[in-house]
């Protein structure tokens, strides 16, 4: 257990930024296995309709991978990487 003010304003500190982080990491996960999902339908059916659907949860996907690399819960380069591999599987589509 922390002996001084600083060693236990610490603990609050980390224990703040692992429920940020983990928050990001599994929201961007979340949204990952819908954007699929919403893929797989539209290469089932492609309607004007659900092209719309992939596109706004890629749009999230993107915004919320970039929130979560401007707090540095990613680094730069393996939100770039996440970012790219989600726009390869759009365009195989």
């Amino acid at each position: 257990m922390a002996n001084n003010k600083s060693a236990k304003k610490r603990i609050l500190t980390n224990e703040r930024n692992r429920l940020q982080n983990r928050f990001y990491k599994s929201s961007v996960r979340t949204l990952t296995k819908m954007f699929l999902n919403s893929l797989e339908i539209y290469k089932t059916t492609r309607t004007p309709e659900n092209k719309e659907k992939v596109q706004n949860t890629l749009n999230s996907a993107y915004s919320l991978i970039d929130k979560a690399t401007k707090k540095n819960v990613f680094h730069k380069n393996t939100a770039a990487r996440k970012k790219s591999k989600l726009a390869a599987q759009f365009k195989t589509a």
